[in-house]
This record gives C-alpha cells, sequence and structure tokens, in this order.
C-alpha cells in the first residue's frame, strides 16, 4: 500500500482505507478489438458514431446512423456496448465529448478516429470511468499531456493507460453512480430552469425593444399598425450627414500607436477592446479623412457577425477597416443613444438580416445601409423612450448577472459532486462489507 500511498500524495487524493488506486489501463483495456471480427461479415449493419453526434459533458450520444461493417472496419474506432469513448483531439477533448456507448444495433458500433476506446474489466464500471474522465481535473491533465500540431494536438493512449484512479469494491461503485446520477440530475434540472429564464429574459429585451420603437413603451393606448403623432419612417440616408465605412487598403500594423478597429471589435452596446490593432500616426492620419469618428456616431459590423451595434465613446482616438461603417447625424437634434437602441431592435436587425451579401463571408455594405428605414421622433420623446429602455434593461441587467452566477455555481458544484465522489466523501455512510 505504500506505492497507492504515494500515489494518492502525488494526485491529490484523499480516498477510504479499503479502496485501492491502479492505473486506468491495469483495470480497462485501451483501444481493444471488436471480439471475433474476424467472424463479422462485411454486410453486417453496425452502428455508426461520428464526433458530431456525442454531446458534451453530458455523456448523451445519438445513434442515428448505421453502416455496413466492410464500410467502417478500416479507418475507424470500433467499439461495442458499454465501452467508454474519448474524443482524444482539440478541441473535443477540453470540451467533454466522453460518454457510455450502449443499445448498439447489432451490439457494435464504429465512429471517428478521434476517439479512445475505453473497457471496463470485471473489476470497475464503464460509469464509474466515465465520471472519473469527465471530471475537469482528467481532463485539464489530459490537455497538458497533448502532443502533436497546433490545432490538431491528441491525448496519448499512454496517458489514459497510466492514469491512476481510485478503485472502491464495486458495490461501492455502483452506489456513488448512483448517487452521482441523482445529484447530477437535480442539478441539471436547475440549470436548465435557469436556462430558460435566460431564453425568456433574452426574448423580453427584444420586445421591448420592438416596443420602443413601434412607440408602444410609451404610448399606451396607440393601435397596432399606427404610429404616434409625429413620428415617420425614413431612409436612413435622408437625415445622416455622414455615412461610410474603414479603410479598404490594408494599412501598416505596428505594436503600439493609434487604435485600427475592425468588426470584432464591435459589440452590441460596447466597444472590446482585447484583440485591437494599431497602426502608426502617418497611416491615421490618412484614414482618418475617410472616417473621422466622433463622440455618439453609431459603428456597424459589417463583416462575419453583422449587424452589431454601438456608439462612439468619449474620448477615444481610433480609425477603422472596411468591416466597420459610420454613421453620423445631427447628435444636437438627434439622441444617439435611441439610434443605438434602435439599431440593435428586431425592427432594423431584420433589414440588416436582409440586406446582407452571403459570400464565402458574410457582408453588408454601404448601399443598403444608407437605405436601412429607420424612425424618426421629436428629441423629448427620443429621450424619454431611451430612459424607460434604461429602466427596464437596467433590471434586465441585474437578473442576467444573477442567472449566469448561479450557472456558474451550478458548474462548480457538479465538479464539487465529482471530486467528492473520488474521495468516498460522497457515499461515507457506506459499510464495507469486509471491514468491522
Amino acid at each position: 500500500m505504500s506505492e497507492n500511498n504515494n500515489t494518492c500524495t502525488e494526485q491529490g487524493r484523499s480516498i477510504p482505507n479499503h479502496w485501492q488506486i491502479k492505473k486506468l489501463g491495469e483495470v480497462a483495456e485501451i483501444n481493444p478489438k471488436i471480439p471475433n471480427k474476424e467472424n463479422i461479415s462485411d454486410e453486417f449493419e453496425v452502428q455508426f458514431l461520428p464526433m458530431k453526434l456525442v454531446e458534451e459533458i453530458n455523456g448523451k450520444i445519438h445513434l442515428t446512423e448505421t453502416r455496413k461493417y466492410g464500410e467502417v472496419k478500416k479507418g475507424y474506432t470500433p467499439f461495442i456496448n458499454d465501452d467508454v469513448i474519448f474524443a482524444k483531439v482539440t478541441p473535443c477533448m477540453e470540451n467533454g465529448k466522453i460518454a457510455v456507448v450502449n443499445n448498439l444495433k447489432n451490439e457494435i458500433g464504429a465512429g471517428s478516429s478521434e476517439f479512445h476506446v475505453i473497457r471496463a474489466s470485471n473489476r470497475i464500471l464503464s460509469k464509474y470511468i466515465f465520471y472519473f474522465i469527465i471530471q475537469d481535473k482528467f481532463r485539464n491533465e489530459a490537455a497538458n499531456e497533448m502532443t502533436g500540431a497546433v490545432g490538431l494536438r491528441r491525448v496519448p493512449k499512454q496517458f489514459i493507460e497510466n492514469y491512476f484512479i481510485p478503485i472502491p469494491p464495486l458495490p461501492e461503485q455502483q452506489l456513488i453512480v448512483s448517487r452521482i446520477e441523482e445529484l447530477l440530475s437535480d442539478l441539471e434540472n436547475g440549470k436548465q430552469q435557469l436556462l430558460t429564464a435566460q431564453l425568456q429574459l433574452k426574448v423580453y429585451r427584444q420586445s421591448l425593444l420592438k416596443w420602443a420603437f413601434e412607440g408602444k413603451l410609451t404610448n399606451k393606448n396607440l393601435k397596432e399598425g399606427e404610429l404616434p403623432k409625429g413620428w415617420k419612417w425614413v431612409k436612413l440616408n435622408d437625415v445622416s450627414s455622414k455615412i461610410t465605412d474603414g479603410e479598404h487598403i490594408t494599412p501598416r500594423r505596428t505594436s503600439e500607436g493609434y487604435l485600427l478597429l475592425s468588426a470584432r471589435n464591435i459589440q452590441n452596446g460596447y466597444l472590446s477592446l482585447d484583440d485591437v490593432d494599431h497602426i502608426p500616426i502617418d497611416e491615421y492620419e490618412r484614414i482618418i479623412k475617410r472616417c473621422n469618428p466622433e463622440h455618439g456616431d453609431i459603428l456597424i459590423s459589417c463583416s462575419g457577425s453583422i449587424g452589431r451595434v454601438c456608439r462612439v465613446p468619449l474620448n477615444l482616438k481610433f480609425t477603422m477597416v472596411r468591416s466597420v461603417a459610420l454613421v453620423k447625424l445631427n447628435w444636437v437634434k438627434y439622441s444617439s443613444k435611441f439610434y443605438e437602441y434602435l439599431f440593435q431592435s428586431p425592427l432594423l436587425q431584420r433589414q440588416i438580416e436582409k440586406s446582407k451579401k452571403a459570400t464565402a463571408q458574410a457582408n453588408l455594405f454601404l448601399g443598403p445601409i444608407k437605405n436601412l428605414d429607420i424612425i424618426i421622433c421629436p428629441l423629448e420623446e427620443q429621450q424619454l423612450i431611451v430612459s424607460e429602455l434604461e429602466s427596464k434593461l437596467t433590471v434586465c441587467d441585474k437578473i442576467e448577472e444573477t442567472i449566469s452566477k448561479s450557472l456558474l455555481q451550478a458548474e462548480s458544484l457538479r465538479q464539487s459532486i465529482l471530486k467528492k465522489a473520488f474521495s468516498g466523501e460522497l457515499v461515507k455512510n457506506h459499510v464495507n462489507p469486509k471491514i468491522k
């Protein structure tokens, strides 16, 4: 037991005295062959499981495809009922594409060549292995041991074979698995309720924006299809002083200098400067003649994720590339916050979606932007709408923050449950029949 105790210390585990610690390769076969495969006809129908049909973290698989054995006996990973499949390639491994396979057609399956297969011996349960290797701890250590080129890094078979796993007696393994599933089922139910609330909140936000620019948020008795008095639809180009995009010729980048924004920096309601380019002063002075962003101007992402909108913040000097459009209005006459919200509303987003050009990468060009239909109304009403929206959206933000924290806590609790399970704390009251 001294070797086991040392191993226990090395991996930071404290386990009950009647448990053992073994290498996974000692209690399970890694990447085994199909039993009696030489007797299987090429015409034999078997289950086929590509990587896309394995869900992340929850162990669910979708057995919707079958193939002839002759089509999959080479170049694919074979498995049988009760095997554990483990995605070995990045990012599938980090994302937790791991499952116990069961209910296979004719009890045989084959899948992606990027699976490792773990076949339990009679000393360990497949589900016990699954819950052990789905832990963040195991997958983080597996990620550190990956080999290969960037983007195609894989977990070597030897890592799994040599990884130490605590082994309680089989009855206790079953008890642990049952307790894990009971707790995780309750946790998952709570998580689904949070995700439902999060989705409902998103729908409510969009409804607020829709009502605001239909006039219903500030005009309670408005009839369906009518606009309030003093409101009208106009083309964006008719009320803008300037609509342009950023530099079309790729400017010279530097490690520091003036900020050069692209579509990735435009997020709904704010600029993200976590990943931003810089240009020298001579390039800045050349480009600024085309687009001179000023406080309050509206920025629109025009490439990739199209239609994200934010305002130019105060006291930030920058310029842009082609993937960002800029809209200037008379910000004495119009509220830039009002138009930031308007551009984020379903009324404008639907127009933007219809206007984008689907090429290798979707793009939104200046012509369709200039032709967008927008609402204009008296400045006092614009300001009232902004005030009403911000009051309600602030409440939404607080609820969203609470939900997000609860979801993080749920994931932490999941890992806590698994950690306790494999240190013997989850079923502390279980009595080993061999110990008096």
